[in-house]
């Protein structure tokens, strides 16, 4: 069956996206040419600006599609889970995982404030990420697993905790070991949330 103008567009469109995501992850936004892009694709120039009027555009669409990515290994990973405060650290720890990728760091974290600049980076990402954790706190404060208190601002509270130990991750120079610091800092904001702090074990003599 031929594929429709609709289909073969959207093909092309895919392509450009994938081209670009693979080289700007390698490069960087400002070391990558639109030319190694288009060939990267298999397309033409003229199919380049067709799609998308200048490569700051072009980065925005790769932003989003990393960022969908992510999104959808958060909720895929809490697929299984029952329990809604363990949901909570299970959704932070998949995506401080995702930090350690490259394109994630490159894309996401590294490069993304500058070439989208720093309002519409924020609201990107609050699009993708705010709704998760509103979501996740609701469902905890349902529960009674945390304390009830005004969901808006807690989320975002959450959501700036979330993002700056990603950042702490993509700034590091030993990433796996910020990593693991940022992972049980938020793991211990967590705890802080509970509605009945959990009893420390007791030490055997």
């Amino acid at each position: 069956m031929t594929p429709s103008k609709a289909e073969r567009a959207e093909a092309t469109r895919a392509a450009l996206v994938r081209a670009a995501r693979e080289l700007f992850a390698e490069r960087g936004f400002a070391d990558t040419a639109t030319n190694e892009i288009v060939d990267r694709a298999g397309v033409t120039r003229g199919a380049l600006y067709h799609h998308f009027a200048d490569k700051e555009e072009l980065f925005r669409a790769v932003y989003e599609d990393v960022e969908t990515g992510v999104t959808a290994r958060v909720v895929e990973a809490l697929g299984a889970i029952e329990d809604p405060f363990e949901a909570l650290g299970v959704g932070c720890d998949v995506f401080l995982d995702t930090c350690l990728e490259r394109d994630v760091q490159r894309i996401v974290l590294l490069e993304g404030p500058s070439v989208l600049g720093w309002a519409r980076w924020r609201e990107i990402d609050q699009n993708y990420g705010l709704g998760l954790v509103q979501a996740g706190l609701a469902a905890a404060m349902e529960a009674g697993a945390i304390r009830d208190q005004p969901l808006e601002p807690l989320a975002h509270l959450m959501m700036g905790a979330i993002v700056e130990a990603g950042l702490v991750i993509a700034h590091s120079d030993d990433p796996k070991a910020a990593r693991k610091q940022m992972g049980e800092a938020v793991r211990s904001v967590l705890d802080g949330l509970r509605a009945v702090p959990r009893q420390r074990k007791r030490t055997g003599r």
